[in-house]
């Protein structure tokens, strides 16, 4: 987690996990075979990392602010009404949608892994499967939202949801102030992939 201060003296401790190093293993041998661009594939990840998949569920969050039946149909089964606009798939099988309020604030982790909504989110950031995060947005959901430059009032609770195989989530964040009258596509430039996590707000007019 980039907001993480490790103090380990443990040079190992700064090498990539397992997986990691067999992925990079893997590029560099397709990259020297000629088969891989590696400015290309950083391209096609980027695409899906920051643009594809969070637009997706941005658009989700923007109806969902905008449209009381949509609002209303999302919560009682977001499987469906997501599925319905396109968004589904491996990883996105088994969706359910969290709300931000005054009096609670959700944030979204896979304690085991990486559990993750591909479809609506693209490609999980590289602090999300980080042990760091894993472990203490369990124990410190307040530090760990400080370390993300949020600040909840006192009387907002914090629940963190654990998403599994089985059931992934998608929090919807609060809807700005100043934002009546706005259509989708101005409120959708306003949802961050981190505020649909739960580790940032939506932005602010």
């Amino acid at each position: 987690m980039p907001h993480d201060h490790s103090h380990s003296d443990d040079p190992h401790s700064l090498l990539p996990s397992d997986p990691a190093l067999r992925v990079k293993a893997l590029e560099a041998l397709l990259t020297r075979k000629g088969l891989v661009d590696p400015a290309a594939l950083d391209e096609i990840i980027d695409t899906y990392e920051n643009k594809i998949g969070p637009r997706n569920g941005a658009r989700v969050v923007a109806r969902a602010w905008s449209d009381p039946a949509f609002r209303t149909a999302l919560f009682e089964d977001a499987t469906a009404v997501v599925a319905e606009l396109g968004y589904y798939g491996r990883q996105g099988e088994h969706m359910v949608a969290v709300e931000n309020t005054d009096a609670q604030h959700n944030m979204v982790v896979c304690t085991l892994c990486s559990c993750y909504p591909w479809p609506l989110l693209g490609i999980p950031p590289g602090w999300y499967k980080s042990d760091a995060y894993r472990a203490r947005v369990v124990r410190e959901p307040r530090k760990v939202l400080a370390d993300f430059g949020v600040t909840l009032p006192s009387e907002t609770s914090v629940r963190v949801w654990d998403s599994t195989a089985e059931m992934r989530y998608l929090v919807i964040p609060q809807r700005p102030s100043g934002t009546d009258g706005w259509d989708e596509e101005a409120l959708m430039n306003l949802v961050s992939r981190d505020s649909m996590i739960g580790t940032a707000l939506a932005g602010t007019p």
